[in-house]
């Protein structure tokens, strides 16, 4: 691990496993974990051959947690500056959950800046949250009462969203604790912050922008990003493909791991 100063000052941890390998795949994580949420995707993707960038978002993991800015932009911002000081180039970019938005809106603002191919893994996008003509997502009550409960009980908020809405399939204890440890990981204000922003980003514009091949990868019991958000993403992104997998909630990249990984690897491989 080493530290990227991003142009406002904030000290974003990364992680370059460069092996040797000829392509990179860049990887966001999701709210509220940590780039630790790839694990058993990292280890693969060495042993293929691939080199791995990842980082944990400002606020999250090992990264500064400043006081203020935790956008979509800022946080698109904040790949940017890594991948332009790390000099990536033709990248595989792959985001989970709010990685996911976080993805798109660098596609936007950055015309695609070194990416050859984009995958989003129960990206919660274009908009988390409903608003006037679009009826999908959560309310924003629903998401008001999340943020007042991660400002008075932020471990039983982790503890819900590892224990309870996380994976459809049946997961030990021990991992699911494991996730909510990740969860708990993170500051304070960098889960309410990026909560906050959950709620009130509209990306519908950044569905648009995208250039490249993409692929979304979702799972059919998903509680936390519905099918009607998918569907949106499918027709939104020119030629995208779309993989369900039927027995999978919102923890793709662990509830049917050796499906999801199979999957996953044979996406990249084919993108080279």
């Amino acid at each position: 691990m080493f530290y990227i100063t991003s142009s406002d000052n904030v000290k974003i941890a990364v992680y370059n496993f460069d092996c040797g390998g000829a392509h990179t795949v860049f990887l966001i994580h999701g709210w509220p974990l940590s780039h630790k949420m790839y694990e058993y995707q990292i280890e693969r993707l060495i042993a293929c051959g691939y080199r791995v960038v990842t980082l944990d978002l400002r606020g999250f993991g090992n990264s500064d947690a400043p006081g203020c800015d935790y956008s979509f932009d800022r946080m698109a911002k904040d790949v940017y500056e890594i991948i332009s000081a790390l000099c990536l180039k033709d990248i595989m970019l792959v985001g989970f959950s709010m990685g996911g938005a976080i993805a798109l809106r660098y596609m936007n603002l950055y015309r695609g800046y070194e990416v050859r191919q984009l995958i989003l893994l129960a990206a919660a996008a274009p908009s988390w949250t409903q608003r006037p003509g679009y009826p999908y997502g959560f309310t924003r009550q629903y998401v008001d009462e999340l943020i007042e409960r991660v400002c008075t009980d932020r471990p039983k908020v982790a503890y819900e969203f590892s224990h309870d809405q996380l994976f459809a399939s049946p997961q030990s204890k021990a991992a699911k604790d494991w996730f909510g440890d990740i969860a708990l990981s993170a500051s304070g204000i960098g889960t309410l912050k990026a909560a906050i922003s959950l709620r009130d980003e509209d990306g519908r514009r950044d569905l648009a922008a995208v250039r490249v091949p993409t692929v979304i990868i979702h799972g059919a019991k998903d509680i936390v990003v519905s099918n009607d958000l998918v569907r949106i993403q499918h027709r939104g992104i020119r030629g995208s493909k779309l993989y369900t997998l039927e027995n999978s909630g919102h923890g793709i990249i662990y509830d049917e791991l050796d499906k999801f990984n199979r999957i996953f690897i044979d996406v990249i491989d084919g993108a080279y």
